[in-house]
């Protein structure tokens, strides 16, 4: 019988400009307020979002002139691998192993385009082996990182012994959109910031939980629903349905199928831990996971903190959790295109 897979350690990091959501509300009125009629409306969103704080790749001012495609790319590159090797080394240093013991590289990411993929080109700063197996996957937006974290734990318990390193990192900042005067695109400015985070994972090894399960749910009909439209000037954003009360609607029977394949109960969850795509969407999801409200107390921290950053964003709550000690059964949630929602069950190692 194969050992279980166990998530041995979990690290985070973000970009060095730290923006107050004042300063993005201010900035954003100087950018649309005069272009776009339903701006003062609209507006409300950065009070509503339930976030104080963002980190960005560039100084505020960089957002607020035209950029083109290359020059938003540039910003993915040269971040992203910043980022790349804080969060990984974060969380190779917290499971005390050395880069070069890595056997697999599992890569998140859908805010930029990177042929050769960020994990090769940070492989030397960061000590990879020559043979160390390399697994970028693009598209999976904000469910990255719980997908990431379930395919890890597969490709770990494939060849047990081995050890697998999973990075999800976002520069969702660079596709803020000066042209665009979209409802969708003032609402992502409101929202999305940057960030990465890291999960180490072994078979049989001693560490914070172990991957009991994972699995996903998609729904027919609704690729409208997020994504991204790309153009000369770069990526933008695609909300064409409203997320909120799809949620409330779906998310409950979804998470429910995927336990129920996987012989576990709702009742037999001690925590969910779910992706805070904006304060609207934690209170939906507190309604569809029927829990009580104010139940997911670290997302809406998290979201305060740090904003949207996409795929990292689930695995920034489940790091706060394991900080302020995991129960048995940690079920981790996010949605993302597709439309997807992803599960991950984690059980206490102790």
């Amino acid at each position: 019988m194969t050992d279980p897979v166990t998530l041995v350690s979990i690290a985070t990091a973000v970009p060095p400009f730290k923006i107050d959501q004042r300063e993005a509300a201010a900035a954003a009125r100087d950018s649309f307020a005069s272009r776009f009629d339903g701006f003062d409306r609209l507006a409300r969103v950065f009070d509503s979002a339930g976030i104080r704080s963002r980190h960005l790749a560039q100084p505020l001012d960089w957002y607020m002139q035209p950029r083109g495609w290359s020059e938003r790319n540039a910003v993915y590159l040269a971040a992203g691998e910043q980022l790349f090797m804080q969060a990984a080394t974060a969380a190779l240093n917290k499971a005390g192993i050395l880069a070069a013991q890595v056997d697999t590289v599992v890569t998140i990411s859908s805010t930029g385009l990177a042929t050769p993929s960020v994990e090769a080109r940070v492989a030397d700063q960061m000590g990879f082996r020559s043979d160390v197996e390399r697994v970028p996957v693009f598209g999976l937006g904000c469910a990255g990182g719980v997908t990431g974290l379930g395919l890890a734990a597969r490709l770990a318990s494939a060849r047990p012994g081995s050890i697998v390193l999973l990075v999800a990192v976002e520069l969702c900042s660079v596709a803020f959109r000066l042209d665009k005067l979209t409802k969708e695109n003032i609402v992502a400015t409101a929202l999305f910031a940057d960030g990465a985070a890291a999960c180490v994972l072994r078979a049989g090894a001693v560490g914070l939980a172990q991957v009991e399960a994972s699995g996903q749910h998609s729904w027919p009909g609704t690729l409208d629903i997020m994504g991204w439209s790309v153009d000369d000037t770069g990526l933008g954003v695609i909300f064409d349905r409203a997320i909120p009360p799809f949620a409330t609607a779906n998310m409950g029977p979804a998470v429910m199928g995927i336990l129920q394949r996987n012989g576990i109960a709702m009742a037999d969850v001690d925590r969910f831990a779910c992706h805070p795509g904006g304060a609207k969407v934690i209170v939906a999801l507190e309604v569809a996971l029927a829990l009580e409200q104010g139940t997911l107390d670290h997302e809406r921290a998290v979201l305060a903190d740090y904003g949207n950053m996409s795929a990292p964003t689930a695995l920034f709550v489940l790091d706060r959790l394991a900080q302020a000690g995991l129960p048995k059964r940690t079920v981790l949630t996010a949605m993302g295109p597709g439309f997807t929602a992803s599960c991950v069950s984690l059980v206490h190692a102790a």
